[in-house]
């Protein structure tokens, strides 16, 4: 028997699926950095997936998947907002949908779909800022090691490991973190407006809940699953299309290799580890 060409499999697979509701399915998972490096979230890798995903006419619907213990506070604003932006434009409701974690930027992406459905056992909120550090001071002196440090500007030094801790540095560094804190409690608050159910004082902490939890509190609107939920709204004869990131030669993603970048690999996938590491995952 002859092989089908390209041509005719996907004609036949069109013909196939005719009369099914398709709806397109965007997985984010990892931590959200702006590093262009497997396993990260930015807006310049997700936003490819975004735009197919919100292209297919037919859909009634676009499903994102969340997965993510947080990460760059720009790129989940940027994620966050071009989802809304994308969501807008094509008039298509945003059904979002959390596996093991939406916490911090995490969460701040999944505020844009137009329902957040979780896991009982999800872990969603962590509306909160961190940076954290080393402090070696005293660690050169001990190996005999001296170590010169000249600047332009009185605060360029702010965070060395190797000076004290200066306590104008940390008020400037809290108000900081205070300034993004607020983006993202207005954020919630916009994308969630009526719908949360508790004071700020309870919510905007830094601290993460159970998905059950998260739904009494209204950071979330249901228990459920993918497939279940989008069945029982559009009907059992569905055709999910997962939007993926395209591939190279041999199936392969589109990275470069080298040894340098396979050392930074690791320390990435280290550091990637930690993050997931706060929540327990």
């Amino acid at each position: 028997m002859a092989e089908l060409t390209t041509p005719t499999r996907n004609w036949l697979q069109r013909l196939i699926r005719r009369g099914r509701t398709v709806i397109p399915v965007v997985r984010l998972h990892g931590v959200i950095a702006a590093e262009q490096r497997q396993g990260r979230l930015n807006i310049a890798t997700v936003e490819p997936l975004l735009q197919r995903a919100f292209a297919i006419k037919s859909a009634p619907v676009v499903a994102i998947i969340v997965n993510s213990p947080g990460g760059s506070p720009v790129q989940s604003r940027l994620i966050s907002k071009r989802i809304r932006d994308l969501a807008d434009a094509h008039q298509k409701p945003v059904l979002v949908f959390v596996e093991d974690a939406a916490a911090s930027g995490g969460y701040f992406i999944a505020v844009a779909g137009d329902e957040i459905i979780v896991d009982p056992s999800s872990i969603v909120g962590s509306i909160g800022v961190i940076m954290a550090g080393f402090g070696f001071v005293g660690a050169l002196e001990k190996l005999g090691v001296e170590r010169r440090v000249h600047t332009a500007g009185i605060s360029k030094s702010t965070l060395d490991p190797f000076l004290p801790e200066k306590s104008s540095d940390v008020d400037r560094i809290k108000q900081f973190e205070l300034d993004i804190h607020q983006v993202f409690i207005e954020h919630v608050k916009a994308g969630r407006a009526g719908r949360l159910k508790a004071a700020d004082e309870v919510l905007f902490t830094g601290e993460w809940w159970t998905g059950l939890r998260g739904v009494e509190l209204g950071l979330a609107d249901a228990v459920g699953d993918l497939y279940s939920t989008l069945q029982e709204r559009y009907g059992t004869d569905l055709d999910l299309k997962y939007i993926a990131p395209k591939r190279g030669w041999f199936g392969l993603p589109r990275l470069g290799f080298s040894a340098a970048g396979l050392t930074q690999d690791i320390a990435a996938t280290v550091e990637d580890r930690a993050i997931w590491a706060r929540l327990g995952l």
